[in-house]
């Protein structure tokens, strides 16, 4: 890095176009024996711009299918997948196979609870391997397709993926083939640019930190444009936002993350700190919940395995604990405001569970709600 020169974080790709890329490899191979790319290129649809994939290995295998395998590269940010050897397996389709190509899951695909056991290839995942697959099928045959992580299972018990409903390993999930470095230092500088532009047409804004709170707020009626992707760096955000002078900014996103902030965690990534289900247990302490359903929480797996202990156990005592929670998300983000900076900044908190339904809303997050629609 040159002295002063800020070096832009490097994008990478998401898990979709590795396993993507090694298919279109395992297809050629198994159309021309001779053909062994070292790597491919292909079209990621989201944005519709080109990739050069290398392939790390390639194999037939004994029962006439054929394997490759590639390595994930998120780029510059931290994610638990970066390496990890995903596998690509190709074969003939049956007689029988109603779709030309049909795409399965492995080893290490997560399965959907709610879905049936459904494996965890979502809608882009299946889309950018059927566009770059199909042209190279020929006329009358189908295709197989498998997709194996050999490490993720072990990888999936470190993600909040059994929040989301998904066990068993890893989801292949997106909607771009690019991996935006969220977490990377560099990524803060783009989201402020964007704070600003925004914060000089808008007095009340929306920040969210994924995907899930971003669409979740337009289905909420909230207008596009005043939706702010933060990623983990809520702190900084919020700073930016009392710093431009922003009459108020509503926090919606995922309890599960969203949880951190009411113990006074203002970087999300779990690289960085976490204790959320202790921040639970809190909550549930806080507003008289007894030992026996703190212990409870506190010894949960997951954030939203314990929502699901306190709505079993007490409907009320639910709302109480999570309206206890927003508030105190409030209060802490405007202290952490005020400790930066004189000017005052108003935030109100919106969180929702894994199924994407609000589960409380704080009195100022009802203030905020209106004015981001009505300013």
């Amino acid at each position: 890095m040159v002295e002063g020169v800020s070096i832009p974080p490097r994008p990478g790709y998401t898990l979709p176009v590795f396993a993507c890329a090694g298919a279109i490899a395992a297809l050629r191979h198994l159309l021309n024996p001779g053909d062994r790319p070292q790597s491919v290129t292909l079209d990621l649809l989201n944005p519709p711009q080109p990739a050069d994939i290398p392939i790390a290995q390639l194999a037939p295998l004994p029962d006439g299918s054929v394997l490759a395998i590639t390595h994930s590269d998120p780029g510059d940010n931290l994610d638990l997948t970066r390496h990890t050897p995903i596998w690509s397996v190709v074969a003939w389709g049956s007689g029988d196979q109603p779709e030309p190509i049909h795409i399965d899951g492995g080893e290490g695909i997560g399965r959907q609870i709610d879905q049936e056991g459904a494996p965890a290839i979502y809608r882009y995942a299946r889309e950018v391997m059927v566009h770059n697959l199909r042209p190279l099928v020929p006329q009358g045959q189908t295709l197989r397709v498998t997709i194996i992580l050999p490490q993720g299972r072990a990888l999936g018990d470190r993600t909040s993926n059994a929040a989301f409903g998904v066990v068993d390993g890893l989801s292949l999930l997106g909607t771009s083939g690019i991996s935006a470095p969220l977490s990377a230092p560099g990524q803060l500088d783009e989201s402020r640019e964007i704070l600003r532009d925004k914060a000089s047409r808008y007095r009340h804004l929306v920040f969210c930190l994924g995907e899930n709170g971003l669409d979740l707020a337009v289905k909420l009626g909230i207008d596009r444009d005043r939706r702010v992707k933060t990623a983990n760096w809520l702190g900084p955000m919020l700073v930016e936002a009392g710093q431009l002078g922003l009459a108020g900014v509503l926090l919606l996103g995922y309890h599960g993350k969203l949880v951190k902030l009411a113990g006074g965690i203002f970087h999300t990534h779990h690289h960085v700190a976490d204790g959320r289900q202790e921040i639970l247990a809190a909550c549930c302490a806080a507003v008289g919940a007894e030992l026996p359903v703190i212990q409870s929480v506190l010894a949960a797996k997951t954030v939203e395995a314990g929502l699901g202990i306190l709505r079993q156990t007490d409907e009320s005592l639910s709302h109480r604990v999570y309206q206890h929670m927003v508030d105190r998300i409030d209060e802490r983000a405007a202290a952490y405001v005020h400790a930066h900076m004189a000017q005052p900044l108003t935030v109100g908190t919106i969180v929702f569970d894994r199924k994407r339904q609000v589960v409380a809303r704080s009195q100022l997050a009802e203030v905020l709600f209106h004015q981001v629609l009505v300013d």
